[in-house]
């Protein structure tokens, strides 16, 4: 009996106490919801629990203040910089992190990302790219690829008329006011391990106070692309990263 008891040292794991115990309720084979541990593991790790203030927008982000046990915040859509913005600079020794999806960050909020990120305002801002608009009905987002199907792209992009893919990261990583730029997936055991290295380094870097860390996340959308899990991670690989390559963009100097 006593074999087979769990101790701290045989303990590989556990449920996550930055985490509610809320049900998740993304689709089945969606990456958010690892997005959600590693991040929430990452704040376990460095004790700021009571620390860290969250802003989470409209999209299939909007419901993750059920799930991170932090104070979180609600803004609308494409905003949470703004806010986050306002949250920081009330309370600078405060950790704060926004949590935003492609259509949301590279659409509607382009101007309030751009600016916190030109201002190098003091935060973490974790950015989901699914290539799609996942929660209203899989429309085509400024990140969808050429020739990507959507509700709105039946026939593929077409970039003569609707324009090129943008490549936000490598946009924010320009501006003077950002200092961790990455680009990080959560597809594979080894990818996950190195988004959690990533999403602590940038909470760690705000005790800096050295600018905004920038954490791209690429991930499926096993529903918006008509796949199933599998076969979504497959597509990802093979279409996603030769656009969206996976590593660090702008690190701090040494």
């Amino acid at each position: 009996m006593s074999e087979n008891l769990i101790t701290p040292e045989n303990l590989v794991y556990k449920k996550t106490k930055s985490m509610t115990d809320r049900i998740l309720h993304y689709c089945p084979g969606c990456g958010h919801g690892t997005a959600h541990r590693m991040l929430a593991e990452a704040i376990d790790e460095l004790g700021i629990q009571g620390e860290t203030i969250g802003v989470a927008p409209v999209g299939c982000s909007v419901l993750a203040y059920y799930y991170f046990d932090v104070d979180m915040q609600e803004a609308a859509h494409g905003r949470a910089p703004a806010v986050a913005t306002g949250i920081k600079r009330v309370f600078p020794e405060k950790y704060v992190f926004t949590y935003q999806g492609d259509g949301d960050l590279a659409a509607i909020g382009t101007a309030e990302t751009i600016h916190a990120c030109n201002r190098g305002e003091n935060i973490l801002v974790v950015f989901i790219n699914n290539g799609i608009y996942g929660m209203t009905g899989g429309q085509m987002a400024p990140t969808t690829l050429e020739g990507m199907k959507s509700s709105t792209s039946p026939r593929g992009r077409d970039v003569k008329t609707m324009g090129s893919p943008l490549k936000i990261t490598e946009m924010i990583a320009q501006l003077p006011g950002t200092y961790f730029v990455t680009r990080q997936a959560v597809h594979t055991p080894a990818n996950v391990r190195k988004t959690k290295r990533a999403l602590k380094k940038a909470l760690e870097y705000q005790k800096l106070n050295k600018g905004t860390c920038f954490v791209e996340i690429v991930a499926n959308c096993p529903s918006g692309w008509k796949m199933t899990p599998v076969q979504s991670n497959k597509w990802m690989e093979e279409n996603m990263f030769p656009f969206y390559p996976l590593g660090d963009i702008k690190v701090p100097e040494k």
